[in-house]
């Protein structure tokens, strides 16, 4: 079993992502450790891109003070082995493929495992494109993690069948940010995906408060927040950890009443 099943194994799974260096890499790592004891199950760690064309203006955002303060891909495979010195929950990478492309392929999948990184998370690779980077990853102990949207219709069972790690079930279309309703039939979805695997399945996408979010887990394995806790980053600064903690426990608890 990889570290990743580990977090869908005490009930319904908390995600919450973030973008590495915003507004900078110490900042971050007080928000990580702050969503770890606030109960985070599983935490995505944003490696900011220049043109992160599945984010809202939230993440685009993020990225953009992020790249301006100088982080770099080295210097959050520094702070991820830093964080691995007393964070022990699983923690994924969401990129872009250029950003491991340039990287090299190999040479990231050896350094994910290196410092502890269990999986990855690549959203403007599909299906039919991944065993460019699967295997490799796979040959290195990270899973490389397969999303499904409400448009992926008749290559839901396809997608499922070859999963890893976890299922990303994308609410909504269009890009990440926070939606006042999400409208997807969500269970029909999970029904087809757990017809086809046991690997579990979290929901992400425009998910901000606690209403939303246990309705999402109702249905699902998990559920997944980035924007919420990005806008409140941006909002808050150096000083966002306890904000974020308390926001974490709070969304904690309402996918495990």
């Amino acid at each position: 079993m990889s570290n990743i099943r580990n977090a869908f194994q005490n009930g319904k799974a908390f995600i919450p992502f973030i973008t590495c260096g915003d507004p900078d890499l110490e900042t971050t790592g007080k928000i990580v450790r702050a969503m770890a004891e606030a109960g985070a199950d599983l935490i995505e760690l944003g490696i900011p891109f220049s043109d992160p064309t599945a984010e809202g203006p939230v993440i685009q955002g993020a990225n953009i003070r992020a790249l301006a303060g100088g982080v770099t891909t080295d210097k959050i495979f520094a702070f991820v082995a830093e964080l691995r010195k007393n964070v022990t929950v699983p923690l994924v990478f969401m990129t872009y493929a250029n950003v491991v492309f340039s990287y090299g392929i190999e040479r990231f999948a050896a350094k994910c495992e290196e410092v502890g990184i269990d999986g990855i998370i690549l959203p403007d690779v599909p299906y039919e494109e991944k065993d460019e980077f699967a295997p490799v990853c796979r040959a290195h102990g990270v899973d490389f993690i397969s999303l499904i949207a409400p448009t992926s219709e008749n290559r839901i069972a396809m997608i499922a069948k070859e999963a890893e790690g976890f299922i990303y079930l994308v609410s909504s279309l269009g890009v990440t940010g926070v939606r006042s309703e999400i409208q997807t039939n969500l269970g029909a979805i999970v029904q087809k995906i757990r017809e086809n695997s046991d690997v579990p399945c979290a929901v992400g996408f425009g998910i901000s408060n606690p209403e939303q979010a246990a309705k999402a887990a109702a249905v699902s394995d998990g559920v997944i927040v980035g924007s919420a806790i990005v806008r409140q980053i941006g909002a808050h600064g150096k000083n966002s950890a306890p904000v974020v903690g308390e926001f974490v426990r709070t969304m904690k608890q309402a996918i495990t009443k």
